[in-house]
């Protein structure tokens, strides 16, 4: 099987460098653009299935590089973004050190109280992925968001820790793996 894993498209909240977290904000006309950028980057690859997160800026981004409709996406809460809490909304600048510390260096500095934990996410996107794997699909597509993505590609890496923070993954950058029996390799980075 070979995994696709995207971000979503550019939202006004990633222009402003805004946390969005769980907030529901569709993409702006750029996302549009680089989703339907992504989707001829990829060629003709058709999906068996294409999951989404259920925030709308995933699902938005699910049908263009997709090449489907809405109702055809299965959307999966395990695969949303991390919960922010009380910074949901914050530009980055203003969110204050425990969340900085937080979201730049997860594995030096604990989540500020409210905020979703590392290990949190690591175990809702190890169910989605272990599910996701038994599955007889050739190509799937996977829409999600910028931080559970770092953790997506920690289990498809086999990284011990269980995330892979560093570089940040771009809007509508695609990590292509290949799923066999359990082991993955990372085939392709689709920028």
């Amino acid at each position: 099987m070979k995994i696709y894993v995207t971000r979503h498209g550019q939202t006004d909240y990633n222009a402003q460098s805004r946390m969005q977290g769980r907030i529901d904000i569709p993409l702006n006309e750029r996302g549009k653009e680089q989703a339907g950028i992504t989707r001829k980057k990829i060629g003709d690859v058709k999906f068996d299935a294409v999951y989404s997160s259920p925030l709308i800026r995933a699902v938005e981004t699910a049908t263009i590089v997709g090449n489907v409709s809405e109702n055809q996406i299965i959307k999966d809460d395990r695969i949303l973004e991390a919960n922010f809490g009380r910074y949901e909304g914050i530009a980055y600048h203003k969110v204050g050190l425990p969340m900085t510390g937080y979201w730049g260096f997860p594995e030096i500095f604990p989540a500020p109280p409210g905020v979703e934990t590392i290990p949190e996410m690591i175990r809702r996107t190890s169910s989605f992925l272990s599910e996701l794997e038994k599955k007889d699909y050739e190509n799937v597509l996977v829409v999600c968001h910028g931080g559970i993505i770092r953790v997506l590609r920690g289990y498809l890496e086999d990284v011990r820790r269980g995330f892979i923070w560093r570089p940040r993954p771009k809007n509508c950058e695609i990590f292509v793996y290949e799923s066999i029996d359990g082991k993955h390799r990372l085939v392709d980075d689709i920028k």
